[in-house]
This record gives structure tokens, C-alpha cells and sequence, in this order.
């Protein structure tokens, strides 16, 4: 029985976890080196990222029956994305007025060290007005949209592509069979990734509580707090709210990708798990369609995690700086991050980057109070990516039942531990069988 319970890939990620904050502890200066750890593996999961997304989103325009259906998905999901970021982006702004974590600190914006976020305001000195984040949504080649992992311009791409596999009919059979094919190919290459996903936890956290210690945490903890208990309120209410419309059990769902959502916990980034969990959407019923849409355009737009995050940081720099916002001030604030939030990826530090872009943009909020969260930026990404990764699974799951693309069937089965494509052992697959979808071929089921 122990055997088969450590062999779990989520019980030795938590493991990972537990290992790495003890280690942090008893010997920080090791812990800070181990950070080389989990930055490979992001690099590992961002070496697949780019052509895993770029298949998907390809064929699952290429098979959709008419331009029409593209349109009613990607429609339905952005109106979806805005009100859930909406919703987030309120709840933050709500909770960090009433608890007011910032006040009393009576920071001098003068005072602070403004070197510690060169790189960051060096970033967000960048133009981010709305010409040049359109402009920005087009790739110059191809090929550099996937070197750097864009994820907009290569959403464009795979759009454009996708749309004219779909028009050849019968004559991008080829093109449509090879990317098929390279799709299971790069799944059985995520499985082998994955594999080292404990260790990266491991690395990932020793080298947070190292560096920074569980004492830093102690002035900032309100903060830390208001922003856990927030993200956890957002997912138990809202995204509760929306499973049940959606006809599931939020609680199962969560337990059905506990592997996912502790892989993000380790390493702080909702971008490590996508691959997998577009696999394990589609093993859950939804149509490939659906998933190869909703899932990538997710990452961008809908940052539930991120969102909170901004509302609730901007407004504790104003509290600990004595910067006065008026209601009005605030709602500008609010009206900004809309916009600024959708340019924010999956990737740990990008919420940082994107808070001083809006900051900066805005003149009001000194962009040096950015400094009080250093500290404490490592640890609520965690709290970040999570909410991030549930809210784009959630998505996924309401737009597939919304456009009548979810197989509830399937669906009650992946939830009852029917194992997943991912969790397949190596020695189940006979030598030189190939890998396929369980989910190929079948029938969706309208909601």
C-alpha cells in the first residue's frame, strides 16, 4: 500500500515541498543554491510549451465543422474571461480596503532602494499602451514567436493556421494526421518531464524559505494572509459557483487534478502544468476543440489569481506609503489592471513585471513602494498560480457545457478515477503501440 501511495506523483511532490521549506530552514545558504533546480524544470516545461500549444490550437480549429463554431467558442470564452478577471480584480480591491494591511507602515517612497526594482520598472518603462499590446499580437516570423514562448503571437499563428487547414478540407488530411501524431509525441515527452517534477518542487521552495526566511514573512504577513484567504474565498464561492451552473462537483474536480495544482504549488508557475492539463480536460469530456482553444487563451486572459493579486498589492503600496486614493482613483485602478492584466503569462515573476507597468503607467501609486513586496512576492505567486491554474480548468469545463461540447458521461468517469492518459505507466503501453487519445473518435455529448 505504501509503495503505491508514494508512487503518486502528488504525494511526492508534497513531499518535495515539505523537504524543500526543512531544508530552507536548517540550511538556507543551501537552499538558495538549490534554486537551479526549479528553474530547469521550468525551462524543461517551456522547451514543450510553445509546440504543444501550437498543435493544439492548429487542430482544434482544423477539425471544428465550420468557422461558425470557432467563433461561438472563442466569443463565449472572452466574455467569460472578462467577467471571471472582473470579478477577481473587485474582490481583491474589496478585502484589501476593509482589512487595510498597509496601514500604519508610514513608508517613505523617498527612502526606498529603488536599484532592487531596476530590472522590473526597466520592464515596465516598455510601451504598453493599446496600439503597440495589438501591434505586439503579431508575430515577425514564426519562429521567433516560438523561441521566445509568446504566447498571443503564437495564438495568432495557430488561429490563421488552423483556419486554413480547416477551409482545405480533405487536402490537409497530412498536415492534420502529422500534427496529430507530434501532439502524442511531445504528451509522452510531458510524461517524462514530470518525472522530475518532485525534485524541482524540492529546489523551487528550499531556495524560497533560504533566501528570504519564514521571520521576513512576519510584517508582511497580513498582506500574505488577506491574499490567500482571497484566492481561497474566489475559488471556494465564485469558481464554486460556476461548477455547479456547469453541472460538477468543484471538490472532485480539484482532487482530479491534485497532481497539477501541487506541481504549481512547488514551482510557482501555472505555465508548468498546461500541456498535461489540456490532456487531462480532454480526458474529463470536454472536445479538443474546446481545449486547444480555451486552455492557451486562458493563460493570457484569464489570470483569476493574478488579478487579485494586483488589486490587492497596488492598493497596500498607497496604504503603506499614506499615497490618498479617492474612490474614483481607485476605480481608475481597477479600470487600468482590466486592461494590463490581460498582457500577464503564466510565468513566476510576470505578475511582478506587469503591477509595475500599471503603477508606472498610472503616476499615482509611487512605483519604488514596489520594494515592500520583494520580500514577499515568492511566496504569493504560489497562492497566484494555483488560483490561476483552477480558474482556466474551471473555464475550460463552463465553455465546453456553455457551447454543448462537454461529454458528461466521460466526464463522471475521469471524476470517479478513471486514470488519465498522463497517468499511465510506460509498461502499460505494449512495445512500439502507439500513443492515442483515449477521448479520439468519440462522440461529445451536448450538455
Amino acid at each position: 500500500m505504501f509503495k503505491r501511495l508514494f508512487g503518486q506523483l502528488y504525494v511526492q511532490v508534497l513531499i518535495g515541498v515539505l523537504a524543500g521549506c526543512l531544508l530552507g530552514v536548517l540550511a538556507p545558504q543551501l537552499g538558495t543554491d538549490l534554486k537551479p533546480l526549479g528553474d530547469a524544470f521550468i525551462r524543461l516545461i517551456k522547451m514543450v510549451f510553445a509546440p504543444v500549444i501550437f498543435s493544439m490550437v492548429v487542430l482544434g480549429i482544423a477539425k471544428m465543422e465550420s468557422m461558425k463554431e470557432l467563433g461561438r467558442v472563442g466569443v463565449r470564452a472572452l466574455v467569460y474571461f472578462e467577467v471571471m478577471s472582473t470579478f477577481a480584480l473587485l474582490l481583491g480591491l474589496v478585502v484589501v480596503n476593509a482589512v487595510q494591511p498597509g496601514v500604519g507602515m508610514n513608508v517613505d517612497p523617498r527612502a526606498l532602494d529603488t536599484h532592487a526594482i531596476a530590472g522590473y520598472t526597466a520592464a515596465a518603462a516598455k510601451p504598453h499602451g493599446v496600439v503597440d499590446f495589438l501591434l505586439n499580437m503579431i508575430p515577425t516570423s514564426l519562429v521567433d514567436a516560438l523561441g521566445r514562448n509568446d504566447i498571443l503571437q503564437i495564438l495568432v499563428f495557430a488561429t490563421l493556421m488552423g483556419v486554413a487547414l480547416s477551409r482545405l478540407g480533405r487536402r490537409a488530411k497530412p498536415v492534420v494526421d502529422f500534427l496529430d501524431a507530434f501532439v502524442n509525441g511531445m504528451f509522452v515527452v510531458v510524461g517524462m518531464i514530470m518525472r522530475v517534477a518532485p525534485l524541482a518542487a524540492f529546489g523551487a521552495i528550499a531556495f524560497t524559505v533560504g533566501k528570504y526566511g519564514l521571520a521576513s514573512l512576519l510584517s508582511l504577513g497580513q498582506l500574505m494572509g488577506c491574499m490567500y484567504l482571497t484566492c481561497v474565498a474566489f475559488v471556494l464561492v465564485v469558481l464554486g459557483g460556476v461548477a455547479r451552473v456547469s453541472g460538477f462537483s468543484l471538490w472532485q474536480f480539484l482532487r482530479y487534478l491534485k497532481d497539477e495544482l501541487l506541481t504549481v504549488l512547488g514551482t510557482s508557475s501555472s505555465e508548468s502544468v498546461v500541456p498535461q492539463l489540456m490532456r487531462k480536460l480532454e480526458h474529463a469530456g470536454v472536445s479538443k476543440p474546446v481545449v486547444g482553444l480555451v486552455v492557451p487563451a486562458g493563460v493570457t486572459f484569464n489570470p483569476d489569481g493574478q488579478c487579485i493579486y494586483y488589486s490587492m498589492a497596488a492598493i497596500f503600496i498607497a496604504q503603506a506609503t499614506n499615497t490618498p486614493l479617492t474612490l474614483t482613483d481607485q476605480l481608475v485602478v481597477l479600470g487600468v489592471l482590466m486592461l494590463t492584466s490581460k498582457g500577464s503569462a503564466g510565468v513566476t515573476g510576470s505578475g511582478f513585471i506587469t503591477l509595475a507597468a500599471t503603477l508606472a503607467s498610472m503616476g499615482k501609486i509611487p512605483v519604488a513602494g514596489m520594494v515592500l513586496l520583494l520580500g514577499v512576492d515568492r511566496f504569493m505567486s504560489e497562492a497566484r498560480a494555483v488560483t490561476n491554474t483552477i480558474g482556466n480548468a474551471v473555464a475550460t469545463m463552463a465553455v465546453a457545457r456553455w457551447v454543448g461540447a462537454l461529454d458528461r458521461a466521460q466526464l463522471r468517469r475521469a471524476l470517479d478515477g478513471v486514470p488519465a492518459p498522463l497517468e499511465l505507466e510506460e509498461e502499460d503501453l505494449a512495445p512500439g503501440a502507439p500513443v492515442v487519445s483515449p477521448l479520439a473518435g468519440a462522440k461529445q455529448a451536448s450538455a
